[in-house]
């Protein structure tokens, strides 16, 4: 999910801070009015907290998707922190993560992540948005087919849409399933972060469908498994040295 907007520790003016809040309840209302995410050390010792900071390391260390995109991110010009772009919240209703374009901080949701599959999925679908904020000019606040084809792609590399994954949803058995699963994951992302009806949504999500379903950077691939994450993984290492030697 992407498209969050919350300043943190700037001190705005109160018209101004009004008017954050109120963008952020449109975009992403579960990290509305929260202070500092940084719990003490006994507070977080056998926490939520605690769980979802050793999870994320684990994924960050030997995740083959997360790796890829971290290098990636990297040979962009936008390395990734763990502490200073990832951060782990207390979240309401269900939603899993979200990038927070305004600080490009990945939020992840530690009422709601409960096992290293789950971030490991989360942490790939959020790394993707990040990886296209860094290498584009993406209006998440205001151009909703930009926020669709980041979803599009989100929803389409990051694993989400796995065999396996849509088995447990009891998802499966439809042509070109891996197709309608990302139309399906995109429309739910957007409509997670947007106060706008379905149909706008999936409208949004067609409209952009074709490219941004082909656009597999950094991939190269459709990493249906961490299999194909390793070979995609192997191959963006090869070709970084390839150009970077010519």
């Amino acid at each position: 999910m992407a498209g969050a907007q919350y300043e943190r520790g700037r001190g705005p003016a109160a018209g101004e801070q009004l008017q954050q809040q109120h963008v952020s309840c449109q975009v992403f209302p579960e990290r509305v009015a929260q202070g500092n995410s940084q719990q003490g050390f006994f507070s977080s010792f056998f926490t939520s907290n605690q769980k979802c900071q050793l999870r994320l390391l684990k994924t960050l260390e030997t995740n083959p998707y997360v790796k890829l995109l971290l290098d990636a991110m990297k040979h962009s010009g936008c390395a990734v922190n763990k502490d200073r772009h990832f951060s782990c919240e207390d979240c309401n209703g269900n939603v899993s993560g979200g990038f927070d374009a305004s600080t490009s901080q990945i939020v992840l949701c530690q009422n709601n992540i409960h096992n290293q599959a789950h971030m490991n999925r989360v942490v790939t679908h959020e790394l993707i948005h990040a990886f296209d904020h860094c290498r584009a000019h993406v209006d998440w606040f205001t151009n909703i087919r930009h926020l669709a084809c980041s979803e599009v792609r989100a929803a389409n590399l990051s694993g989400d849409c796995s065999l396996v994954n849509e088995i447990f949803r009891l998802h499966f058995g439809l042509k070109q399933h891996h197709q309608t699963c990302v139309r399906d994951r995109a429309t739910l992302s957007i409509l997670a972060v947007r106060n706008i009806s379905k149909e706008v949504a999936k409208k949004a999500v067609d409209e952009v469908f074709e490219s941004c379903f082909n656009d597999h950077e950094p991939f190269g691939r459709i990493p249906h498994n961490k299999t194909y994450a390793r070979y995609a993984h192997r191959d963006f290492q090869n070709r970084d040295r390839y150009y970077s030697n010519i």
